[in-house]
């Protein structure tokens, strides 16, 4: 990455990635006060040194689908964009602890907000805080019914597939959503990637 690049070389460069480990996928990003919009926004963007850089997107296996959401800043990151990765980092943890066998969807999502609201922010849907559900489900296609979302009574067996991504909203500064995919297996929930260490550690 580098100072003045665009959304779309971006985007770009992600899909040829993904194509040189002979799959179909891709990207899309948002950089600084845009990440605060969960899907993004049609305003050009250039990215500048200490914007926060989000990035959603996934690829196609054997007709099966992935979903997966990095943010991370390009340069140094300010004390206040650590705090709010660190608490958005403690909300996903949150959520999946809460993704046991037998329990209703949305408890996740009660779990991973209690988190968000602890910390002062929302309540319940409102911003700044996490304005939607806190995941979906997930498999031949990216979006799937059941979703971690308040009034899901549908309990967790396993065998279900689920992205986990709360999201830390703030408009006018950034937006923070770590998304790893989850499965569940007869002995609760499992991840199928290994989840951001740090936002100077996006990948692991």
């Amino acid at each position: 990455m580098r100072d003045g690049m665009s959304q779309g070389e971006f985007s770009n460069n992600c899909a040829t990635a993904f194509r040189n480990l002979g799959v179909q996928g891709g990207v899309f990003c948002s950089f600084g006060k845009f990440t605060a919009f969960p899907h993004g926004s049609s305003t050009p963007q250039n990215l500048q040194e200490g914007d926060v850089v989000l990035m959603d997107g996934g690829c196609s296996v054997e007709g099966y689908q992935s979903d997966i959401t990095r943010t991370f800043v390009l340069g140094k990151p300010t004390q206040r964009q650590r705090d709010i990765w660190n608490l958005e980092r403690k909300s996903q943890d949150a959520g999946f602890a809460a993704a046991k066998i037998g329990a209703a969807c949305e408890v996740v999502d009660a779990a991973a907000r209690k988190v968000i609201t602890d910390a002062g922010f929302g309540p319940d849907y409102k911003v700044p805080g996490l304005p939607h559900r806190t995941g979906h489900g997930i498999g031949l296609d990216g979006h799937e019914w059941t979703n971690f979302v308040r009034g899901n009574k549908a309990l967790i067996r396993p065998g279900m597939c689920f992205s986990d991504e709360p999201t830390v909203v703030i408009y006018g500064e950034f937006g923070m959503r770590l998304e790893d995919c989850l499965y569940i297996t007869e002995n609760g929930p499992k991840f199928f990637t290994a989840q951001s260490q740090s936002i100077d550690k996006p990948f692991g």
